[in-house]
């Protein structure tokens, strides 16, 4: 007699599975990042909290520990979870901004391991961008350094809204509560000054595992949250970007046939629905939305951060950069601001130079017109500057060649937020957070020596050369000296022209130019805008006195 076989639906096991999908997608997502000084152990500290949550595969594992590199970390050296490239492996620090992902029963991570070192903080700044949370390290031994200060003002500069002191290497003081109370103390004191809304100070042990998952039984004086315990907990008060004005910068033109003309983009806020009325910048001319156009069909509404394209009812001059708004409640539109700069080169800021600004989809140039203040790390006293040097935290006017539509940093991450390139080597050289706007140029701004005017000087040897370049410096004249062997007298034309188109005086110590060399000039510079230096020893007085007559557009002589 044959037996019968109760088996269960075949659609159960794929259910539960869709179950535990839909779980772990309704799951919070918090983006956190790592910041500290160099050596206070922010891999170590992510690597120990990838390996004690169990997201770490077994074969990651067993590979760091046949690693060779850093044996004196232990059976394990945590870091190399997320130190991933050679160079960071072979001399122990962290260079680029890692990424890493898991997550716990109660909510999803995402992780940016940030470098320490000074000559790498744009990575810093760029990796706590998206962050809702920020670990700043402390070294237990050393105390809070110029670094970590630093490391917390940009946190505080960019918004997050939650930083958590992580004093770690507690065992290397023995898990003294008095050092933890020492450096507890003077962080409270930084969050107050830079207004940390909620500041959490966590001691710990990386390379133990102390209070970074479990409790620490070595440290029974501290009643508080383990790391995770707090990243499990802290409170996400996202933006509600679908709630605030309607911001959608232009992206893209899409124009496939004759009968088809929308504009492709994404809101940085609001909501775009079909039917509302928007304002088009910089036109200032309303219109309607159409349609709301994706690659699986029309759209009513869309929300904040989604890719759509969008067709206007009425016909009208749109383009890349460009911007629909809320009518009723528009961004501001100015070429005159000011900003927050963490300056990211080796080469300074200097008032007077030009750079590119990106600023949502739009490129503009825009020059400094003046550094308010720098932010002294050590006191957080604001002290007058001449230049911004690598690192530097300040306050900065800029004037833009074309208006730009933007929120404060405060009000709107994205369009508050904005690049500065260096106009030659396009290296991304400052982040910048938009603060207010200054109104309409005053005329001196307009006429200032770096705004207009930048006159070719000729120079009769190197000697007098470098003491123009020592003035032109005195005076914030941005210049570039053209002394190189590989201009010769017949490239000084296209030298030149460079030199203006980057808002720089040139100053040329070679051979005297032809009469042809000087009508190729002339064709973009007037020779009213020139300064030929006579042979001898340079009369300072006399030049300056005509440098200023070039630089404010009153000079019509030749010749000093």
């Amino acid at each position: 007699m044959a037996t019968v076989t109760e088996t269960k639906p075949a659609t159960q096991a794929p259910a539960k599975f869709q179950e535990f999908l839909d779980e772990h997608l309704e799951r919070e997502l918090l983006r956190f990042t790592t910041a500290g000084s160099v050596d206070d152990g922010k891999s170590t500290l992510i690597g120990r909290l990838l390996h004690d949550t169990k997201a770490v595969y077994e074969d990651q594992l067993a590979s760091i520990k046949k690693s060779k590199v850093n044996r004196a970390a232990g059976p394990i050296d945590f870091s190399l979870l997320t130190d991933g490239l050679r160079a960071e492996r072979e001399q122990g620090i962290t260079i680029d901004v890692a990424y890493r992902y898991f997550s716990t029963s109660k909510r999803k991570f995402i992780i940016a391991d940030t470098p320490g070192h000074e000559q790498y903080t744009r990575n810093m700044a760029t990796g706590a961008s998206t962050a809702d949370l920020a670990i700043v390290l402390i070294d237990g031994s050393k105390g809070l350094l110029p670094q970590s200060r630093r490391h917390t003002y940009i946190a505080a500069l960019l918004g997050i809204p939650h930083v958590v002191a992580a004093i770690n290497k507690m065992d290397l003081v023995n898990y003294d509560e008095a050092a933890y109370k020492r450096i507890s103390a003077d962080f409270i004191e930084l969050a107050e000054k830079l207004g940390v809304k909620n500041a959490q100070i966590i001691p710990l042990s990386a390379l133990e595992g102390d209070n970074v998952v479990a409790p620490s039984a070595k440290m029974p004086w501290y009643k508080g949250p383990t790391l995770l315990e707090y990243l499990e907990t802290a409170p996400l008060t996202h933006r509600q970007a679908s709630t605030e004005p309607l911001r959608f910068p232009v992206q893209l033109v899409v124009r496939p046939d004759a009968n088809f003309r929308g504009f492709a983009g994404q809101a940085a806020s609001g909501v775009l629905r079909v039917g509302d009325a928007v304002l088009a910048l910089p036109s200032h001319r309303s219109t309607h939305i159409e349609s709301i156009v994706t690659y699986d069909g029309s759209l009513q509404e869309a929300e904040a951060g989604q890719p759509v394209t969008v067709t206007l009812r009425d016909e009208i001059d749109l383009s890349r950069g460009e911007m629909l708004v809320a009518p009723n409640d528009p961004p501001k539109v100015s070429r005159n601001f000011s900003a927050k700069v963490v300056w990211l080169h080796a080469d300074p800021l200097q008032p007077g130079r030009t750079y590119l600004a990106k600023h949502t989809s739009r490129l503009v140039r825009v020059r400094a017109t003046a550094i308010h203040y720098r932010v002294d790390m050590h006191t957080l006293e604001q002290l007058p500057a001449a230049q911004l040097e690598m690192n530097d935290i300040a306050s900065v006017n800029f004037v833009a060649n074309q208006p730009i539509f933007f929120d404060s940093y405060a009000t709107n991450r994205t369009l508050g937020s904005m690049i500065l390139i260096d106009a030659v080597t396009h290296a991304t050289v400052g982040a910048v957070m938009l603060d207010r706007d200054l109104g309409t140029p005053s005329v001196e701004v307009v006429v200032a020596p770096t705004s207009q005017v930048h006159p070719l000087i000729l120079a009769r040897s190197a000697k007098t050369a470098r003491s123009i370049v020592q003035i032109l410096q005195s005076r914030n004249v941005p210049h570039v000296l053209l002394d190189d062997p590989y201009i010769p007298a017949c490239s000084l034309a296209c030298a030149t022209r460079v030199a203006q188109l980057e808002g720089l005086a040139a100053v040329y110590s070679g051979e005297a130019p032809t009469k042809e060399l000087v009508q190729q000039i002339e064709q973009f510079l007037p020779q009213a805008r020139w300064i030929q230096v006579p042979d001898g020893p340079l009369d300072e007085a006399v030049f300056i006195q005509r440098l200023d007559q070039v630089l404010h557009w009153e000079g019509s002589e030749e010749k000093l």
